[in-house]
């Protein structure tokens, strides 16, 4: 079953289970109140007329004024026969509305007769046994008893109003509950259908990506966790097609990388085969070569222990001041060969704290290198300060082709290359710049302002707990 029936099923059971459960707490509570109101009308009808009852005979010290009390309640009918008539017509007039008697016995404290409304009992006649609810007539005056008033509610008829009046209720109930359900049926299947939508649509993209390596786009069409669940998807199909670009772009690199030494030491062996070449220069040419794919292969190597969480760091107390005088001596004669001023600007002395150097110096050749090589005739300034005692900040500037700011979030990508001018190389150097400076719990930061104007590379090391400062 697809999850867009069972959610719709969900709903559906919550929804009928709630109305079922309103249609019966309901139907419960109105037939205890009836039950109650039922009950209690008798007692009301007859404490009410007793209380008329009394004030009449209080009026006249006696039962004279009976009936007229009798007609103002409404309990006086005109003959006997009129209410038989009532009874035998199952309580219906011509009109259609229900007529129903209530007997009516006034008995003095001797138990006989003073008024039977329904005439059964004549005056004087002793009461044997009577129905219905009782209540005592006073002398309002003297507060004595002087009699009885007995009234018979036809319970049965109230029972039978009341069982129609829930019979009706219920069609009530049963009928809106049908209509409820209709409209909760069509909001809970559309309520599925916004659901699932999203979800088959990020079925059938996954499905493309996987078979078609087609990176799909998702519609965002909400705010909520569907709508984020499809952006989300979208940043991963985004960086899932940058990553096969860049996949790309590193086979063509590293065609391009392997190509050109191995083309160079094809032909100085050949030449050397052939005596067209000196051993002494050709073996040089092969010497440098091959430093450079051995170069390449450490890269690579790099890269696979920082991808595979691999990268250790032998951690020793260090001079960071003299690492990085060393390190500029090291570049100067390609400072020199290029025509470029490498310069140290360290504006105060720096600490010995916990680093590894030879990861430190690569890090940090991999930055000089890539300012080397886009500043001809320009200069390179390396300078580094110590930061209110808890980092040191490492920065290396130059003057030359600068980075275009579309490709500034981009340079630490891996195999990311920029204007073709400003990275020639193999574009990993930054990559592995920055899994050195993160891996000694720093951040490093490119910043340039544009072509031609130049690039700055910032880094920060912070200090250990047993830093030694100056």
């Amino acid at each position: 079953m697809s999850l867009r029936w069972r959610i719709t099923r969900v709903l559906i059971i919550v929804i009928v289970l709630t109305i079922a459960w309103n249609w019966a707490a309901s139907y419960y509570t109105i037939q205890r109140q009836l039950d109650a109101f039922v009950s209690g009308l008798g007692r009301i009808e007859a404490s009410n007329l007793a209380r008329q009852l009394s004030r009449a005979y209080t009026a006249v010290k006696g039962w004279d004024t009976v009936d007229m009390a009798l007609s103002t309640a409404g309990y006086l009918y005109e003959s006997e026969t009129e209410h038989r008539e009532g009874h035998e017509s199952n309580g219906e007039d011509d009109e259609g509305f229900h007529i129903d008697r209530l007997r009516v016995v006034i008995v003095d404290l001797a138990g006989r007769s003073i008024r039977d409304n329904f005439s059964e009992l004549e005056i004087g006649e002793m009461a044997r046994v009577l129905s219905g609810q009782r209540r005592e007539i006073q002398d309002l005056q003297t507060g004595q008893v002087v009699g009885f008033v007995y009234l018979d509610v036809n319970q049965n008829f109230l029972e039978t109003e009341s069982s129609g009046f829930l019979r009706e209720l219920l069609l009530s109930f049963i009928a809106s509950g049908l209509f409820i359900l209709i409209i909760a049926l069509l909001l809970a299947t559309s309520l599925s259908r916004r659901i699932t939508a999203p979800i088959s649509a990020l079925i059938s993209a996954a499905q493309a990506v996987a078979q078609r390596d087609d990176a799909t786009l998702l519609p965002i069409t909400s705010n909520d966790e569907l709508g984020q669940m499809s952006a989300t998807f979208n940043q991963m199909t985004t960086a899932l097609q940058r990553q096969r670009d860049l996949r790309k772009r590193l086979i063509n690199d590293v065609s391009h990388e392997l190509n050109t030494p191995l083309t160079v030491i094809q032909l100085e062996a050949k030449g050397l085969l052939d005596d067209l070449q000196e051993p002494g220069p050709a073996a040089q040419h092969i010497i440098q070569e091959v430093t450079m794919l051995r170069n390449l292969v450490n890269d690579l190597n790099w890269l696979a222990e920082t991808d595979s969480g691999e990268l250790q760091l032998r951690l020793e107390q260090c001079d960071l001041g003299q690492l990085l005088i060393s390190e500029v001596e090291r570049w100067q004669p390609q400072a020199q060969a290029r025509r470029i001023s490498l310069s140290l600007n360290s504006g105060s002395q720096l600490p010995t704290f916990q680093l590894d150097p030879a990861r430190v110096r690569q890090a940090l050749g991999n930055i000089i290198h890539n300012a080397l090589q886009h500043s001809e005739g320009g200069q390179v300034i390396i300078a580094a300060t110590l930061e209110q005692d808890k980092y040191v900040e490492i920065s290396v500037a130059d003057d030359g082709a600068g980075i275009e700011p579309a490709d500034l979030p981009h340079i630490f990508d891996r195999f990311y290359r920029a204007e073709q001018s400003r990275s020639p190389g193999r574009g990993l150097g930054l990559d592995i710049a920055r899994a050195i400076i993160e891996a000694h719990g720093g951040a490093i930061a490119v910043k340039s302002e544009g072509i031609g104007r130049g690039t700055t590379v910032e880094f920060r090391l912070p200090l250990q707990a047993d830093s030694q400062l100056p």
